[in-house]
């Protein structure tokens, strides 16, 4: 199925055993310099050419800056594994994009900030404190099981909200002891998508050589949407240090962080900084993921069966529980393969510091090195079948390239949730699987949208049906 909506491709087709589930159709033809900036200003993935997608380093120029895109794992492995300080300096068009919600928290920072907070986040959600998590992420998905349970299901419902929901408890609750509720979870959720419409993620300041990009315009609608959000992270900030939740990580956090760096007190701007980044990095990724299994799983009926008979045999009747992650791998493929297929985070841009040469390119100062897992994951010189949805590429012993499947990126900037966001993903998918099945809502088209994530445009609306 190819379908036009604005102006842009969508394609989706499916037959036998087998589905390539919706992705924009690339561009065949030659874009001027103006139309590859209108269409990524409006989509981050609508500019790409099919050539794109070929392994390659490749350069161009956009108006006065310098572009490098890197399509190799030997090339991303230089660059984020390898790179150090020359290739430390995260876009200034992402900076700019997120600084207005985010201040200086992790996603954004480099340099010094970033090498003194990326040891404290990761203790917060490092590996070590995913089993202290689970039970939490567990009974937050079974709570969902229990609201879908009593609710008129009879209408079209939206997946990427109720995913959003889910995991913004979560967040809530593992990271700050506090229970948040649909009404605080869907302001944070409404807040952030009015965030997403309204930035300029593109900047073209810093393509005409402002080297850190020109402020975004704070329109009062952007205003509107970032207070929004800030009031709720506030409140369970404020409800955290007032010792109303199960529990004080966060001011562990603050506690390890004065006895390490006494120089450098921790106000609350810095505080809410940070606790922002967590809440919006931790929930919207996963909350996007999920939507987009749910969708594959839909039109994949033969995945769909070997998930639910993978939950009957490993979990009986009795929910999904942390011990259970290891043996449920097919739920875990799913979740995997959808983040090939959907990286949360489709563009990892950096600034070169200095002179630098990747394979056969020359890297000038300043010039803007592109990595995409978008185009790393559908390159069809690493995958077989790069566009379809085959969860059994991550089943056996046999792992991609570290440097080929990068939805967490790679090297000394892995995120330092990654093993959260996995063991979270698995669980709430297994959860739910285990009870209800998702159809695709009559009548509504699904997009790709990548703006500052990569989500579906509008939504997901999807019908819910008990199994």
């Amino acid at each position: 199925m190819n379908v036009s909506v604005g102006g842009r491709r969508m394609r989706e087709q499916a037959g036998d055993g087998w589905l390539e589930p919706v992705h924009p159709e690339p561009h065949t033809d030659q874009q001027s310099q103006l139309a590859i900036i209108w269409s990524a200003r409006r989509d981050m993935l609508a500019s790409w050419r099919a050539a794109d997608y070929a392994a390659g380093i490749t350069d161009f120029s956009l108006l006065g800056r310098r572009m490098v895109i890197v399509n190799t794992p030997d090339g991303v492995r230089q660059v984020l594994g390898a790179g150090g300080d020359l290739y430390e300096r995260k876009s200034p068009q992402m900076r700019r994009a997120l600084e207005f919600l985010l201040g200086d928290g992790l996603f954004i920072s480099d340099g010094e900030t970033w090498s003194r907070r990326r040891p404290l986040v990761a203790e917060i959600v490092g590996k070590a404190r995913v089993p202290g998590f689970a039970p939490l992420m567990a009974q937050a998905a079974q709570d969902m099981v229990e609201d879908w349970a009593v609710r008129d299901l009879s209408g079209p419902v939206d997946v990427l909200t109720e995913m959003g929901v889910l995991t913004a408890e979560i967040i809530s609750r593992t990271l700050f002891g506090v229970q948040l509720g649909r009404a605080d979870a869907q302001a944070v959720i409404e807040g952030f998508a009015a965030y997403q419409r309204r930035i300029d993620a593109f900047n073209v300041g810093y393509l005409l050589g402002f080297d850190d990009g020109l402020p975004v315009f704070k329109t009062l609608a952007l205003r509107r949407a970032v207070k929004r959000i800030h009031a709720v992270v506030e409140k369970v900030v404020e409800a955290h240090l007032a010792g109303q939740g199960d529990h004080t990580i966060m001011l562990d956090m603050l506690e390890l962080r004065r006895r390490r760096r006494p120089d450098a007190p921790v106000g609350r701007d810095a505080l809410r900084d940070e606790a922002a980044t967590l809440f919006m990095a931790g929930h919207e990724t996963t909350a996007a993921t999920l939507a987009w299994a749910w969708h594959c799983l839909s039109k994949a009926p033969w995945a769909e069966a070997a998930l639910h008979a993978e939950i009957d045999l490993v979990c009986g009747g009795r929910p999904p529980a942390y011990g259970d992650v290891p043996k449920l791998a097919y739920a875990r493929a799913v979740v995997e393969e959808t983040l090939r297929l959907y990286p949360p985070v489709a563009i990892l841009a950096r600034q070169a510091a200095r002179r630098d040469r990747i394979g056969d390119v020359e890297v000038d100062p300043a010039a803007v090195v592109l990595i995409s897992p978008w185009l790393l994951h559908r390159s069809p010189d690493l995958w077989d079948h790069p566009d379809r949805f085959m969860p059994e590429r991550f089943m056996g012993e046999e792992r991609p390239d570290a440097y080929a499947y990068i939805p967490f990126a790679a090297g000394p900037r892995t995120c330092p949730g990654m093993n959260f966001g996995l063991t979270e993903a698995t669980l709430c998918l297994a959860t739910l699987a285990q009870k209800f099945r998702l159809r695709p809502a009559p009548g509504w088209s699904v997009e790709t949208e990548c703006r500052l994530t990569l989500r579906p445009r509008g939504g997901l609306p999807m019908m819910i049906e008990p199994r």
